[in-house]
Order: C-alpha cells, then sequence, then structure tokens
C-alpha cells in the first residue's frame, strides 16, 4: 500500500484523535521525507500565546513515523518501530502555521537494511525542523526508533 497525505490523515482521524483535534495534518510524503503541518489555534495553545510544546512534538514525531512506516512497507517484512527516546529545541514562539519535515528517508534505508540483513535490533535518530510562516525555525525534535524484524 502506497502512504499518501490522505491516507495518513484518515489514520490521525481513526487512530491519534487528539492529533487530529489538535490540527495535525500530513501535506506531503514521499521516499526522502514527510511534510506535517500544524496551525496555532486556540485548542492547542498555551498560557504564553503559542502553540503548546505537545502538540509541536506530536506533528514532528508524525512526520518521522509516516516517513518510517513508508519505508518499512516498501520493504515487505514485518518489522516492528517504536520511540525510545526524543530531545527538543525550541528557538521561536511558535505561532501561524507550522510545518515540520523530516528529510531523513536515506538514513532510515540504510538502518533497515542492517536490520533485515541482520535479524538485530537498530536504533536510528531521526531529525524534525519546524518552520514558520516566515521561514523561521521555531523548534526541532530529535527522535530515536527502535527497529526489529519480527519473527
Amino acid at each position: 500500500m502506497n502512504l499518501t497525505p490522505r491516507k495518513l490523515n484518515s489514520y490521525i482521524i481513526f487512530k491519534l484523535p487528539a492529533a487530529y483535534i489538535c490540527g495535525v495534518r500530513t501535506k506531503y510524503i514521499d521516499n526522502q521525507k514527510c511534510m506535517v503541518s500544524v496551525k496555532y489555534r486556540w485548542i492547542n495553545q498555551n498560557p504564553f500565546k503559542s502553540m503548546f510544546w505537545a502538540v509541536q512534538g506530536m506533528a514532528a514525531e508524525f512526520s518521522t513515523g509516516a516517513l518510517m512506516t513508508s519505508k518499512i512497507q516498501s520493504t515487505g517484512k514485518r518489522i516492528s518501530m517504536l520511540v525510545t527516546s526524543n530531545h527538543a529545541r525550541f528557538t521561536k514562539k511558535a505561532i501561524g502555521r507550522i510545518q515540520f519535515t523530516c528529510n531523513d528517508g536515506d538514513l532510515i534505508d540504510d538502518v533497515l537494511t542492517r536490520a533485515i540483513e541482520s535479524g538485530e535490533g537498530q536504533t536510528i535518530e531521526l531529525k524534525s525542523i519546524g518552520i514558520d510562516e516566515q521561514g523561521d525555525e521555531v523548534s526541532s525534535f530529535v527522535f530515536e526508533w527502535s527497529v526489529k524484524l519480527k519473527s
């Protein structure tokens, strides 16, 4: 199955309703990158008149996870995936529409090849950068994913 933004957004509705209510939407996915957008609104605000950090985290994580899922599907193998850690950096108030992009498709290919060839669990750090409408970075997230071939 080829993942499309429409299919991913349907997934968000049924499997990640908090993300859907907060406005997290997939805008683009291909073999190299995934772009997820979220707009600052009343439902996702913090007391400081910007987007709550956890909403940014949901969008950022989804950009890495959707790309990972797409790559796993393309292998035809049964591979489990799990976030094992993350860290974030916030550099500007997140207001307006924020676009989170993960450009790590090649890194995912490498780690999946190692996991399939070795049969051992592997870890990978995937980065997602949040950019506002003015083109400024508002936050960056790094998620460590663990992948393992299912037996």
